[in-house]
């Protein structure tokens, strides 16, 4: 079976979460910054950078950030009427951003520099990552890239990770404690990419639980892509339970469940007092639209 069609959907926007943190262009390009509120009221500013002078150029990194994190940033002057100079950095251990320029009326507009962390940059090279390119490295800070995140990966004995796998990680939130407490529900995939992929589908210790406790403990990890891509939930099969069909294979769980086939399509085919067809039976009559 292919994978899902929601899989596919859900790595496509963990690479636009990783690509959007590295700049396309040359590393010599003007870095520019705005700073303006952020939607909601969530009291963030939201801070968005791009390179070169182009009005019409796409940002390439934007997210909200609490004033306390634009370190040196005056709130008070940023939200003054008026227009006054202002600085603020994003210190991170890749790198940091060392910003200046004009702001006042929640507004503000300049020019930033980055400077990599040299330690955070010889720390991958002695784990065999390789060293960051200049791209790379603003992209490790964009996304935040930690050293715990490296050692957790080391420690749980993974092969070793390329500086994009670090990216997709640490931008999907697939931190220290996701890895650990993955490998505590007894799941440590053979590989980054499979780690990537659980953490993007939200694949996580309490919803692996929830099957446990139905009787489906210990499915393995393409088991648990297929089940979370389409959507199957406990209570779907619970469903099936109830109606008599029990020890039902993942693989025809994910069978039913692409085909739409539900406990109350079963029920609508099944007259009273007749006995349960074979699933395959229930394939057969939901792609062909027939009645036994």
């Amino acid at each position: 079976m292919n994978r899902p069609l929601a899989f596919i959907c859900a790595l496509f926007l963990t690479s636009l979460s990783v690509s959007s943190a590295c700049f396309a262009g040359s590393p010599t390009d003007t870095l520019r910054f705005t700073l303006e509120p952020a939607r909601g009221s969530s009291g963030k500013i939201q801070a968005t950078f791009h390179r070169g002078t182009d009005p019409r150029n796409v940002s390439n990194w934007s997210t909200g950030f609490m004033p306390s994190d634009l370190i040196g940033l005056e709130v008070s002057p940023f939200h003054a009427p008026g227009s006054r100079p202002l600085r603020f950095a994003i210190v991170r251990e890749a790198g940091r951003l060392d910003c200046a320029g004009t702001g006042g009326g929640s507004r503000a507009s300049g020019t930033c520099r980055f400077t990599a962390d040299a330690g955070f940059a010889g720390l991958l090279a002695s784990r065999g990552i390789g060293r960051p390119t200049a791209e790379q490295a603003f992209g490790l800070m964009a996304v935040n890239v930690r050293r715990e995140l490296i050692e957790t990966v080391a420690a749980a004995r993974y092969p070793t990770p390329s500086i994009d796998d670090l990216m997709a990680l640490s931008a999907l939130g697939a931190n220290a404690a996701y890895i650990a407490a993955m490998s505590r529900a007894g799941y440590r995939p053979q590989s980054i990419q499979k780690l990537i992929e659980f953490k993007a589908l939200g694949i996580t210790p309490e919803w692996i639980a929830g099957f446990a406790r139905v009787g489906y403990a210990n499915v393995p990890g393409d088991g648990l892509v297929q089940m979370r891509a389409l959507g199957i939930t406990p209570e779907f099969i619970m469903g099936f339970q109830r109606i008599g069909y029990t020890n039902l294979p993942v693989s025809k769980l994910v069978e039913l469940k692409a085909l739409g086939i539900t406990p109350e399509f079963v029920q609508s085919v099944v007259r009273a007092g007749e006995p349960l067809p074979p699933v395959n039976r229930l394939v057969g009559l939901k792609r062909y639209g027939s009645r036994r």
